[in-house]
């Protein structure tokens, strides 16, 4: 990509800071009631640089000396940075779910780089949510945007034991429950499951995404596989500073780097980190407001085709520090080989194949060797059949594979709180080849889709020693999770959609081979149990709630808000056709 670079007058702060007008005059005084002088920013470009941290966001602690570090850079390549702090998406501690709340930080992200005089912004991410939100925002406004991951935490650690985050807590719940661990065994997993900064050090959405955006072209090659502690980080922390300065001279933008096959190749990295089943509800929000049509159909396609080569938990056994150790994303990306398209643009100026031309394994155990892949192909599987017509997820790697074909007794719970009161009664009739069914957990149910769908076992049934039965729901399940667990349910329950006409008793079969999810009842019951469904009161009678409920997709189609898709046409830093406030 060869473009004239910009001149001082064609900076878009060059409207609020460089003309001699009253607005302009305003701007300048108030520049200078903060201490700067015209000099530090006369003619050079503005970066703003959106910070998720805060003080409940325990992945992003060390962000307060990320973001000093990323303005050095940017003063460094003559610059002038602005730090605009945005809405932090807490995984561990938001309620409902910081899905009901991605959408809000998208469109926070947008407004604030629309309405402020920013020629290019730095990203500041990582906590699950976090990345696909500040990507959605800095796509439809489509300025010179460069991410910064907030890089994984450290391994745990207990009793000479190494502990992944999220997957071994499920595991030693379930062993607590089952009476074998102690109470003193299960504190002791609490104080060393999370030992440092950094989001979770296994692949769940937090890393897949952020592995995601490198492959995609938004992150500097080879940041997003760094521990968030290590001195690398920091360093990489200011070289994106500097970066994203030339990235406004030279007008790189997300436009020039997010296209069809970008897309593949993010979906392709997703699939062979057996990543997070999260990820294809954010990749196809990502790829939509980009003008892309990813499909559920087209994601199953690459998954047909893609091995799995990062040995890393819940699917593997090794974790984020080790895979960077062993070379990390950019010598996976390189294994590849012919399955990534090297051609496309990244934000530092190279493709891709440029990027990671010299990269090498250190451990092909970690990062397996494609003639020795974990897994041959179906890091996620996309299911249909008469309860979910427009598509269901399961990660079958993280599934028991006698499980993979199975047909059992649907035991329902009407939504979370019936199967709070209920699961480990001792007169709940299920057995281990039951198929437990969660309704009301989707976008609009739950509300936000929140990660339950790793339905627990009862209590009765894990005293057996059973550890995975087949659970289907509508709600989406934490990519550090694993288990026989189908998600994504769509349409959703609570619309009306036919996994509402789910009962007790019922046959489902489940064929992770052929695709098929089926519930064994004929389609005149299932019309019969339709006209007597009785819809739901609605969630939420006000605020962004209420915007939520009337506007979000369904899962198939991202949980984005229907008015901020694209067609594919064009944006400027007006942001596709919307009017600039100035």
């Amino acid at each position: 990509m060869s473009k004239k670079r910009k001149t001082p007058e064609e900076l878009r702060s060059h409207r609020w800071y460089g003309v001699n007008d009253l607005r302009s005059f305003g701007h300048r005084s108030r520049t200078a009631q903060m201490g700067y002088d015209r000099e530090e920013y006369a003619g050079k470009p503005v970066i703003a640089i959106l910070n998720t941290w805060s003080e409940i966001n325990p992945c992003h602690t060390h962000f307060k000396e990320r973001v000093e570090e990323v303005k050095r850079g940017i003063w460094q390549a003559g610059g002038f940075p602005v730090e605009l702090p945005v809405q932090t998406l807490s995984e561990p501690f938001q309620k409902p779910t910081t899905m009901l709340y991605r959408n809000f930080l998208a469109m926070e992200a947008e407004e604030t780089l629309r309405s402020y005089p920013a020629d290019g912004v730095v990203l500041m991410g990582g906590c699950d949510k976090t990345t696909p939100a500040l990507l959605m925002g800095a796509i439809s406004v489509d300025l010179p945007a460069i991410f910064l991951p907030a890089g994984p935490m450290l391994n745990g650690n207990w009793n000479g034991v190494t502990l992944g985050s999220g997957s071994d807590t499920w595991k030693y719940w379930a062993d607590l429950r089952a009476g074998k661990i102690t109470e003193q065994d299960w504190k002791g997993v609490e104080g060393g499951i999370a030992r440092s900064p950094g989001h979770c050090m296994t692949m769940g959405t937090a890393s897949t995404m952020t592995s995601a955006a490198e492959a995609l072209g938004f992150t500097l090659p080879g940041y997003a596989s760094i521990p968030a502690v290590d001195s690398r980080h920091a360093q990489f922390a200011a070289r994106t500073g500097r970066r994203i300065v030339d990235m406004v001279w030279e007008d790189l933008k997300p436009s020039d780097i997010i296209t069809r096959k970008s897309v593949d190749n993010a979906v392709t990295t997703c699939l062979a980190l057996s990543g997070s089943s999260n990820a294809i509800v954010h990749m196809i929000a990502l790829a939509r407001r980009a003008g892309v049509d990813l499909t559920l159909a087209q994601y199953d396609d690459i998954a047909r085709r893609t091995p799995v080569l990062a040995n890393i938990r819940p699917t593997g056994k090794f974790l984020m520090e080790d895979f960077f150790y062993a070379g990390g994303l950019m010598a996976m990306l390189k294994e590849l080989g012919d399955l990534i398209d090297g051609t496309q643009l990244t934000v530092n100026g190279k493709t891709l194949g440029e990027n990671i031309a010299e990269a090498r394994i250190f451990n092909d155990d970690v990062i397996r060797r494609r003639t020795n892949p974990l897994m041959r192909d179906t890091g996620l599987a996309v299911l249909r059949g008469n309860i979910a017509p427009d598509g269901a997820v399961i990660k079958p790697g993280a599934a028991e594979p006698h499980l993979h074909v199975h047909t059992g007794r649907a035991v329902v719970f009407k939504d979370y709180n019936d199967m709070a009161a209920r699961v480990d009664s001792e007169e709940l009739d299920i057995d281990e080849n039951c198929v437990i069914v969660l309704q009301h957990a989707g976008p609009i149910g739950a509300p936000g889709m929140p990660e339950w769908g790793q339905l627990p076992i009862p209590q009765k049934i894990l005293k057996k020693g059973v550890r995975d039965m087949v659970r289907i729901s509508d709600a989406r399940m934490s990519g550090t999770s694993y288990g026989a667990c189908v998600l994504h349910v769509a349409p959703e329950s609570f619309v009306g959609g036919p996994f509402a006409l789910v009962q007790d008793g019922d046959m489902i079969e489940l064929n992770v081979p052929e695709r098929r999810l089926n519930v064994l009842v004929s389609d005149e019951e299932l019309v019969r149990r339709k006209a007597s469904w009785v819809a739901p009161e609605p969630r939420f009678t006000r605020g962004y709630g209420a915007m939520h409920q009337m506007h979000v997709m369904q899962a198939d189609k991202g949980c984005d808000f229907d008015f901020l898709q694209r067609d594919g046409a064009g944006c400027s830093c007006g942001g596709g056709g919307e009017p600039e406030i100035h």
